[in-house]
């Protein structure tokens, strides 16, 4: 017996909501009338955050043309671009097979310590690093200790969700201090440093024949290095802490580029 002849449209919609997105894709395979179902805008406004809305009204994206677009080709743009919110300070998009929210906190929105002192850091514009996201990021000059971090609101990203935390960085081509000093990277929420801080110690420039490398190299020409991770049970936790540090004393000579902290679900 036919299904589709069975339960009217919306039925099927409606089940197929219950899947998840690459359920849904296969489900638009089936027949064309799974294909209705299956893309209708009732499946994928389940698979949006709650909150897309007021995501996209804050965004400096043309808010009008997406508005537009269709639920199911909403998500998938979210997916594949990044949005600038929050005055162009923080990116969002979404986690393809989940829906799940992606954050980066970009570098303006980061404590670093010294981070105004023209002697210690400067602020390279977009136009000389067109790579980033951001209209700014931060270049390290000269410090005797280093200390960024990044806060975010648990609110913000999903809920009962595992988020692994990411420094996004790149060295200029000269630089001195990183090639066998360990930094420390941590990540924990605020207030329960002692429950759930847990450090790690990396040399973020090891020499060239040392494996494997502490980092990774992403297609957007950047590299990425693990802080850390944590569980975001109900989004009422509080605010995540992601910090970079190294309090030890000594010359650490520029070469350092933050464009900002990433928190993904973790897959």
């Amino acid at each position: 017996m036919d299904i589709c002849v069975v339960l009217p449209e919306e039925c099927i919609s409606r089940i197929i909501s219950f899947t998840s997105p690459r359920d849904a894709c296969r489900s638009s395979v089936v027949s064309p009338a799974f294909k209705s179902a299956a893309d209708s805008d009732a499946v994928w406004e389940i698979f949006l955050p709650s909150d897309y809305q007021q995501i996209i009204s804050g965004s400096s994206s043309t808010t009008t043309t997406l508005v537009s677009l269709s639920k199911k080709d909403l998500y998938f743009y979210l997916c594949d671009n990044h949005l600038l919110v929050n005055n162009g300070t923080l990116s969002f998009s979404l986690n393809k097979e989940s829906g799940k929210k992606c954050y980066m906190v970009g570098a303006r929105r980061l404590s670093i310590a010294w981070g105004d002192e023209p002697r210690y850091w400067t602020w390279t514009d977009q136009r000389l690093l067109p790579e980033s996201r951001f209209a700014e990021v931060a270049e390290l000059k000269y410090v005797w200790w280093l200390d960024v971090k990044g806060r975010l609101e648990t609110k913000t990203l999903s809920s009962k969700t595992n988020y692994v935390v990411y420094l996004v960085f790149k060295f200029a081509n000269s630089r001195h201090g990183f090639e066998s000093r360990p930094m420390e990277l941590s990540v924990h929420l605020e207030g329960s440093e002692s429950e759930t801080r847990r450090n790690k110690r990396v040399v973020l420039d090891p020499p060239r024949n040392s494996l494997p490398r502490p980092y990774q190299r992403r297609g957007d020409g950047w590299m990425e290095i693990e802080m850390g991770e944590f569980f975001n049970e109900h989004g009422e936790d509080g605010i995540v802490v992601c910090s970079l540090f190294d309090f030890h004393g000594g010359n650490i000579k520029g070469g350092l580029i933050v464009e900002g902290i990433e928190l993904r679900p973790k897959i």
